[in-house]
């Protein structure tokens, strides 16, 4: 079965196994999938992920048996493109939260976006 948009099954697992307080999640494999995984692990909302030519497996993150992620949220979807501009990238949750866009320089998080000075694609909001 082939998935329509990639980053919203990948933002859907993730709240679900959240919700089901799991301790992993697996999901398919793809370029953009990995990029903003590796967002998500540097900035912390999740403990890691492995990866292999099946599956990418999240580690996924807890403090005090609450889930580190509150919300998920896609904004760009295949159906309505949002493009942001360096200087109009939006705070999220008043600076607790990221947005991530897809830049001419590759998938970056909002605030890097802004330093250099790109904008592009808004993908989706952790927070």
């Amino acid at each position: 079965m082939s998935v329509i948009d990639p980053i919203a099954d990948l933002l859907t697992r993730l709240r679900n196994a959240y919700g089901a307080m799991h301790a992993s999640v697996s999901v398919s494999p793809s370029r953009i999938r990995e990029a903003v995984l590796k967002i998500m692990h540097e900035e912390g909302y999740i403990n890691g992920y492995t990866s292999d030519e099946n599956n990418l497996v999240v580690d996924l993150k807890y403090h005090e048996n609450k889930p580190v992620v509150a919300g998920l949220k896609r904004i760009s979807k295949p159906g309505r493109r949002i493009y942001v501009g360096a200087k109009s990238i939006p705070s999220v949750q008043n600076g607790l939260g990221i947005c991530v866009l897809s830049t001419s320089k590759g998938v970056l998080e909002g605030k890097k976006a802004a330093e250099v000075g790109v904008g592009g694609e808004l993908l989706c909001e952790i927070w």
